[in-house]
């Protein structure tokens, strides 16, 4: 492999691409994909929402309460924690959103008719569950108050976002959508300009190796996708004050293996597209479902079963888990290691059968 050769692809579709026009916007694809997405997955209501139960009380009538929260349809008591620190692992883990503590001598103030206060611990990574979970919670603790002798005080807190913002929330999606959508359709569209333009010949008869070509075609996209990545990340840090509790290495690592899967994805696109404009409606044509289905603005859990299943095979879904913990929770990879195993396997399996097709098309 020579890497001088690859040098030189590199530096002629880095020049390319900064004289290419504006892409055209698409005018029926997109529509049609999003209805069809919206159709299966929106469902803002939260029902069965993951919680855990911290009983230092060890009382009747912190049973009483605890089945309360059991029988309703709004949560689903997935986990009992006794330390703090076993609380946290569950928070930073993701496993609840939510964590109900009920401390020493509650029983005795509702006997004695004092307000017996009751903590709520809400993962407020994401704002809009957050609120609404805590809110369901409250109702349902504050209800216990009215049928005892005393009054039971909640004690909400959100960790991650403690102002439960939702800009905080959706911009790093917004991060993982800029670094999706440059590298799909530059990947794709620069290889089949090569066709449409007919150089893709000249190519072909030079001792260039295929896989130098390819190196030479996406490596030039994979450094644009992180430029972009890092201005979107400034810009979310100077002007929208989004906290980044993480490291830059893990971010940038992170993004390394997500790109994985974007760059076969568009290399992939490339061989089945004759024109550029074929190659535009096929990365939208991938991009909408993986963006709707990624858990993006919709939770995944809210979807019908069979569409769950399908988000497994999703890089986008476990890259914006990824985000989201770099960015508010700041966790590194002893937390997010499933996340990184699972999309760095879909994205070497993706980019090898992707360079495999792509060398036959050219041998």
């Amino acid at each position: 492999m020579n890497w001088d050769r690859i040098a030189t692809i590199l530096r002629k579709e880095l020049r390319q691409v900064f004289r290419e026009p504006r892409m055209r916007a698409m005018v029926i694809i997109p529509p049609v994909m999003q209805l069809i997405i919206f159709g299966l997955a929106v469902n803002l209501d939260v029902e069965n929402a993951r919680i855990a139960w911290m009983d230092q009380d060890r009382s009747p009538a912190s049973r009483e309460l605890e089945a309360a929260l059991g029988n309703s349809r709004y949560f689903q008591i997935v986990a009992r924690s006794s330390t703090d620190g076993e609380a946290q692992q569950l928070l930073d883990g993701g496993r609840v959103l939510g964590i109900v503590r009920v401390g020493v001598g509650f029983s005795e103030d509702l006997a004695r008719g004092r307000t017996a206060p009751v903590q709520i611990l809400m993962d407020g990574t994401n704002s809009n569950d957050a609120n609404i979970v805590s809110a369901y919670l409250t109702r349902i603790v504050g209800g216990l108050g009215r049928t005892g002798q005393g009054r039971v005080r909640t004690e909400s807190r959100a960790w991650f976002n403690a102002e439960l913002k939702s800009r905080n929330y959706f911009i790093p999606g917004v991060v993982m959508n800029i670094i999706t959508l440059i590298t799909l359709m530059l990947t794709a569209m620069a290889i089949v300009r090569e066709k449409e333009l007919g150089t893709m010949e000249q190519l072909m008869v030079t001792p260039i190796r295929p896989i130098e070509l390819m190196l030479g075609k996406t490596i030039p996209f994979a450094l644009i996708g992180l430029l972009d990545m890092a201005l979107a990340v400034t810009t979310a840090l100077i002007v929208f004050h989004v906290p980044f509790r993480g490291t830059v290495a893990m971010l940038l690592g992170a993004s390394c293996v997500f790109l994985l899967s974007t760059l076969g994805a568009g290399l992939f696109l490339s061989t089945v597209s004759r024109t550029q404009q074929q190659a535009l409606m096929s990365s939208f044509f991938f991009f909408t479902p993986a963006f709707m289905l990624s858990g993006f603005t919709f939770p995944i859990r809210n979807m019908p079963e069979v569409v769950q299943w399908v988000t497994y095979l999703n890089p986008l879904r476990y890259f914006i888990e990824v985000l989201r913990g770099v960015f508010l929770k700041g966790v590194g990879v002893e937390v997010l290691w499933p996340q990184l195993l699972a999309m760095g396997s879909i994205g070497l399996v993706v980019l090898l059968l992707s360079a495999n097709r792509f060398r036959k098309r050219l041998d």
